[in-house]
Order: C-alpha cells, then structure tokens, then sequence
C-alpha cells in the first residue's frame, strides 16, 4: 500500500442538462483557420468552467497571419488543480479544417471523440476506436442568417455530447468573454449554440 486513500468510483449523474461527477477532468483541442472562431469558443468555454467553479486552462497556438492561417487552443476543465496545460492526448478533438484532422486525428485517446465540420475536409477521419461526429456548421450558421454564429454553432455540438458545464453557465462565459457592447447578441448565440446540439450527427 503506498498510503493514499481509496475513492470508489461516483456514478454520473446529470444536473439541469450538464454532467455532474466526482473528478471530472476534460481535456480538450479545438483546431481550424484563423477567422472562424477558434480560440474565442476556447475562450467561452475555459469562462463557462470557471463560472461553474471548475480548474481551467486556455492555451492558444497560431501562425504568423492569425485570419486565414492555421489556430488551435487546448481547454482543460477539471473539478481539481491542474498540473500542467501542455497537452499530447486529448478526450475530444474539434477539427474544421484538413490540416488540423491530419495533425490531430490520431491524438485523440482510445474511446475518445472527434467533432469536425465536412466543410473543407476532403479526407474523412478513419479511426475505429473512438466516437466520430460531424456537424455542418458553415450551412447551419448560414441558415440563422449569421455566419459569425459558426463557432456557437460547433460548440452546441460538443456540449450536446459533452455537457460538462451548463448553458446557464455558458450563457455567464458568453457575458464574460465578449465586449458589453455585444451583449445584445447573447441570444443570438444561446440560439446557435442549440440548434448545434440538435443537428449533430454521428458517422
């Protein structure tokens, strides 16, 4: 026995549309271009963790020319102190672009999920051991006639399958994570973000 004291494992349980379990820990990498929302949908999630009282990390990663070039962010939501933000493996991928499904695909954990938008894929994720999923984000953002809801749109579809913080709470990291002056926008958001979870598809 090396002394440290046994915790039996907590069933999950769910809470006003968001999962509540003992030593969550969700360790996550949203990648795509520049310019389609990337790093502030890492942003209002790491905000919507940290409104539900959860250890957060948001580290951005981005070429020289930020719109148009390559941008990811790893997000880690933890009920416990995080010991570092560096990330090789992660519980879910979010990948809108090919560039980013080659580099991240095989860096998902066995048993994983990967969310990605068709849009611009020309080559689809293969993998066996893990929970694929696409969403088509670019025509459904489209269609609430605001394109600047694409990223409102992907994250709906993570948290459709990952609940881990609620909406109450996103619409908080919503409030916290852009300019005042765009508060009017909220439902907009709060809008995309739900028809995002509705419209994800499994593959």
């Amino acid at each position: 026995m090396d002394g440290r004291k046994y915790v039996p494992e907590i069933p999950i349980r769910r809470y006003k549309g968001y999962i509540k379990r003992r030593n969550m820990k969700e360790e996550i990498i949203i990648a795509g271009f520049g310019g389609q929302g990337v790093l502030s949908m890492g942003k209002i999630l790491a905000y919507s963790g940290i409104m539900q009282g959860q250890q957060v990390t948001w580290m951005p990663s981005y070429g020289p020319e930020m719109r148009g070039g390559t941008a990811n962010v790893t997000v880690i939501l933890s009920d416990n102190k995080i010991s570092s933000p560096l990330l090789s493996k992660f519980d879910t991928a979010i990948i809108l672009n090919q560039q980013s499904m080659d580099k991240f695909e095989d860096s998902v954990k066995p048993g994983g999920i990967l969310i990605y938008d068709p849009n611009g894929i020309t080559r689809q994720p293969v993998r066996k051991d893990i929970k694929i999923y696409s969403i088509d984000a670019v025509d459904i953002s489209n269609e609430l006639g605001n394109s600047k809801a694409y990223n409102m749109v992907v994250l709906g579809a993570f948290l459709s399958k990952k609940p881990i913080v609620s909406m109450e709470n996103v619409i908080k990291g919503l409030k916290k994570s852009i300019p005042e002056r765009h508060h009017h926008l909220i439902p907009m958001n709060e809008q995309a973000i739900k028809v995002g979870m509705e419209k994800i598809q499994e593959r």
